[in-house]
């Protein structure tokens, strides 16, 4: 049965920032799919915990800085010995600041083009070197619609989200042959911790509402959905790709 491919049973599935906003949705909705849980964050989610055991799914929190590389070169390493293997990893962990490109601080740059975009690479690789060896893998990355235009403010985040989809276009082309599949998903406005200051901004949140074709912001759900698609049997056919999950922004 075709809803049979959308099922991830018996995977391993790593979620950076997974503890919380549209992490957390990714991966309760793997979990519900089947799959055992790793998350990565800074923080561990103690009833995050809770709701994944209850699905009767293995689940792991590996606590860890993604701005750091030695952190993350050693979450793939830690989540093989615990649960044995790694089948699909989702970049979700990220950062924007609010700041002009002439005013950029190397700081502010170099802290978020390494946790949008470079510590995905370095995931990505360690991850697909598993997964080549066993023919079969999903690795889906969170990238904006930002990947796509240069935004406002955010000159750091959109040149690490268009950095995004040209990983993900160049992992496809050299891992797709190995049976990894290598995707990635562009939200709009989502409604998250992240995009927190914007929605107290009652003139901005309806600014972009009215902007979106479909009228509403996005929901960590809605990004949830289009990743679990993904990372399952059912886009087995699919890779390289960029899928917008933006209630029409592109379109507009």
């Amino acid at each position: 049965m075709i809803l049979d491919k959308f099922r991830v049973d018996g995977k391993v599935a790593v979620v950076t920032g997974g503890t919380k906003g549209m992490g957390r949705a990714i991966a309760y909705a793997l979990a519900e799919a089947g799959a055992d849980i790793v998350a990565v964050s800074r923080k561990p989610n103690p009833e995050q915990e809770e709701e994944i055991l209850a699905l009767g799914k293995r689940y792991l929190h590996i606590p860890a800085d993604l701005t750091d590389r030695e952190q993350t070169m050693a979450v793939i390493p830690k989540a093989v010995e615990a649960m044995g293997t790694v089948d699909i990893l989702v970049n979700n962990a990220g950062m924007v600041k609010a700041v002009r490109a002439l005013e950029c601080s190397e700081e502010i740059w170099d802290h978020t083009v390494e946790l949008d975009m470079n510590s995905a690479f370095f995931l990505s690789q360690a991850a697909a070197k598993i997964m080549k060896e066993k023919g079969y893998g999903k690795i889906i990355s969170v990238a904006s619609v930002l990947g796509f235009q240069g935004g406002y403010w955010a000159i750091s985040y959109a040149t690490a989200k268009h950095g995004i989809v040209g990983m993900t276009k160049a992992f496809s082309n050299e891992c797709s042959k190995y049976g990894v599949r290598v995707n990635a998903v562009a939200p709009s406005y989502i409604e998250t911790e992240l995009t927190g200051p914007i929605m107290n901004d009652p003139k901005r949140y309806e600014s972009i509402k009215s902007r979106t074709p479909i009228g509403r912001w996005g929901q960590p759900d809605d990004v949830a959905g289009a990743v679990l698609f993904l990372a399952s049997p059912a886009s087995d056919y699919v890779t390289g790709v960029t899928l917008p999950v933006d209630g029409g922004w592109l379109a507009w």
